[in-house]
């Protein structure tokens, strides 16, 4: 089968998304499948590239030619909207590939709606966040977890994320391209029954395809000097942005509550400042650590916390902490109760609730036994999520929209063949 993958971002730019495109493009490749991926051209990329048999197109657009627009202007996302540019490079690929599937991964999958009528190819669209519906793409607002979608409240967030002049046409591009998306899409990919559900997906548009964890070629490494500064003993450990959205407040306050004196270990790319300040020595901020380090973290904890206060799309992070064998202690909404099952593998709590976590992590850590049964039946559910357990389902879901395509094609061709004059 030839796939080609549109993912706005791609390894080395990183990220949980970006892992989780280069995971699949690697995994179908491995399994004798024709994979290209179709990318945006960072500063100082070039055209093309080929990484673990995968061919890596990447695009160019006019958006990405300002760097001024973005907040991080080595990471130049696609806008949620067409950009000509990028529409003209993507057919070039098109035309060279000859895909069986085009699989979109976020808001370059734009790109491809004014070709798509044109292709025989089917099209699936995976909802790794909210973006369908948010244009701000976590359903935040104001701090706290939206209850989801309206016109005026979309425009105020679209506004204060990306600016009072560019806020709005955000809002009205990802609204748009919403509608056209639907109408496009031969078969919906949410990672979990939230993202479903919120996004409103239509009975039988949409099956539920996790996210899953490619088997590393080689074992965790400790090679990184940072983790010299883990503990000796028991340690619980957060990986992700240090921000609020993540919760990272609500854990440090936690954590100065807990009855056990144990260490706490933040691991993430970005670091709120005024969250760190005035915390004690048992607060270790390690910064940015490599995925094969993070891996190496998870294997060595106690506990592993993911206490986000919006709603996770999925919960990578707590499917790793469970693979290594870490019992998770994890807010209960979004994604995250598909991955943690409460009294099983670890423990759920409201998000945003300081007390709540607290607690939680004070029973795991005064018992050793119920950390050791959580831990052990969370690694037997991760491996639920391999490579092997998922990837025949992604196969099944391209035949399925294939037929879904084939079907969509025979009915156009039925209807002009009776349409009175042809």
């Amino acid at each position: 089968m030839r796939v080609l993958m549109l993912a706005q971002f791609y390894p080395p730019t990183i990220g949980g998304e970006e892992r989780m495109a280069e995971s699949l493009a690697v995994g179908l490749a491995r399994r004798g499948h024709d994979v290209a991926v179709a990318t945006l051209r960072q500063p100082s990329q070039g055209r093309y590239d080929e990484r673990e048999g995968v061919r890596l197109h990447r695009l160019p657009g006019l958006a990405q030619r300002f760097g001024a627009l973005f907040s991080d202007s080595g990471r130049r996302h696609a806008p949620p909207a067409p950009d000509p540019e990028t529409v003209l490079a993507l057919r070039s690929v098109l035309d060279l590939e000859q895909p069986d599937v085009v699989h979109g991964h976020n808001w370059l999958a734009i790109a491809y709606l004014p070709l798509q009528r044109r292709q025989r190819a089917a099209y699936v669209l995976s909802l790794h966040d909210f973006s369908l519906v948010c244009a701000n793409k976590r359903l935040v607002r104001n701090g706290h977890a939206c209850d989801g979608p309206g016109v005026r409240k979309c425009l105020g967030c679209a506004s204060r994320q990306y600016g009072a002049a560019l806020g709005p046409l955000v809002a009205l591009g990802t609204t748009a391209a919403s509608r056209a998306q639907r109408r496009a899409v031969d078969l919906f990919l949410p990672v979990s029954t939230a993202v479903a559900d919120v996004c409103a997906l239509a009975p039988g548009t949409y099956e539920v395809m996790p996210n899953f964890l490619l088997e590393a070629t080689a074992p965790p490494t400790d090679a990184d000097p940072r983790l010299e500064r883990l503990p000796e003993g028991d340690f619980l450990l957060f990986v992700g942005d240090v921000w609020a959205d993540k919760g990272a407040d609500v854990l440090l306050e936690a954590h100065a509550r807990m009855a056990a004196r144990v260490p706490l270990v933040l691991i993430g790319r970005k670091e709120q400042p005024d969250l760190l300040r005035d915390r004690g020595e048992d607060v270790i901020a390690l910064g940015p650590l490599d995925h094969a380090a993070v891996l190496a973290a998870w294997s060595r904890c106690t506990i592993g916390v993911v206490p986000s206060v919006q709603p996770e799309a999925f919960g990578v992070v707590a499917l790793e902490a469970m693979a290594a064998g870490a019992p998770v202690v994890a807010s209960r909404h979004g994604g995250l109760p598909d991955v943690v099952v409460e009294g099983e593998t670890g423990l759920l709590v409201a998000p945003g609730h300081v007390g709540e976590l607290a607690a939680a992590l004070d029973r795991l850590m005064a018992d050793p036994e119920l950390r050791h049964e959580l831990g052990a039946a969370g690694a037997r559910r991760a491996r639920e999520f391999s490579a092997d357990a998922i990837l025949p389902r992604f196969e099944a879901a391209y035949a399925r929209a294939m037929s879904t395509r084939a079907a969509r094609g025979l009915s156009t061709s039925l209807t002009h063949a009776a349409a009175p004059g042809d």
